[in-house]
């Protein structure tokens, strides 16, 4: 794996992480949720999609560890949001790829 990363850009390598944490519809429901509100709970996720609590856990997490989005532990609840900073750095990229 480390040879790959000196064939590639930092922000290749960027792009490739965001890109497969925007891979899957659920992801697409949340990220498109959390442009229009602040923040929203892990529970109030699992209410509105038709998916397993552990699955929609496993959603989060990828897009958590993509850096789009963050989580904070408010007992017994979990509050997500978009990680503004990456978010913009995740539009940039991708408007820079589509742009070439």
């Amino acid at each position: 794996m480390d040879d790959i990363k000196l064939f590639f850009t930092e922000n290749q390598m960027q792009s490739a992480r965001f890109a497969k944490a925007l891979s899957h519809p659920v992801r697409l429901y949340i990220i498109g949720l959390l442009t229009k509100q602040a923040c929203c709970y892990s529970g109030d996720l699992s209410e509105v999609l038709p998916i397993a609590k552990s699955t929609l856990s496993q959603h989060l997490k990828e897009l958590k560890n993509a850096g789009l989005i963050q989580g904070e532990i408010e007992t017994p609840k979990i509050r997500y949001c978009l990680n503004e900073e990456n978010w913009e750095k995740a539009r940039i990229l991708f408007e820079d790829l589509f742009n070439k």
